[in-house]
């Protein structure tokens, strides 16, 4: 961000701190967006959460189905949950993130998205339980 050498004016030390503030608004207001940028080769596509089903891990690749296409992504599933909001999106599996507002069904060990079954492990269906109490 910006750092301060002693010794320091006030003015200095004000103008670092509104550069701090300026980034930490730039930040958040990233977060409250409606979309991300999701890398395919030398490109990235913009995707709106509003399209996403949900995310599959698949080897060393990411898969993101959307309404109408698959997009296949060479990044981590870890790198993929960071992308995605935790109030949209849960991890129900330790391949699969699911949108929580495209569930149609909920079953004991799996839940459906559109015509894709999806499975529940045990350890991620507390998280689903949480989710779909609120």
């Amino acid at each position: 961000v910006d750092y301060l050498l002693k010794p320091f004016s006030l003015a200095r030390f004000i103008k670092g701190c509104n550069k701090a503030f300026e980034l930490y608004n730039f930040r958040n207001s990233a977060e409250a967006s409606d979309h991300i940028f999701i890398k395919t080769g030398y490109e990235q596509q913009k995707v709106l959460y509003d399209d996403i089903l949900y995310v599959e891990a698949t080897g060393n690749y990411v898969s993101f189905v959307l309404k109408d296409k698959t997009i296949l992504s060479r990044s981590t599933f870890v790198e993929a949950t960071s992308l995605l909001p935790a109030d949209k999106f849960v991890r129900i599996h330790r391949s699969y993130i699911v949108a929580v507002n495209k569930i149609s069904k909920v079953e004991k060990q799996q839940v459906t998205i559109g015509k894709a079954v999806i499975p529940i492990s045990e350890a991620y269906s507390q998280n689903l339980a949480a989710i779909l109490k609120k």
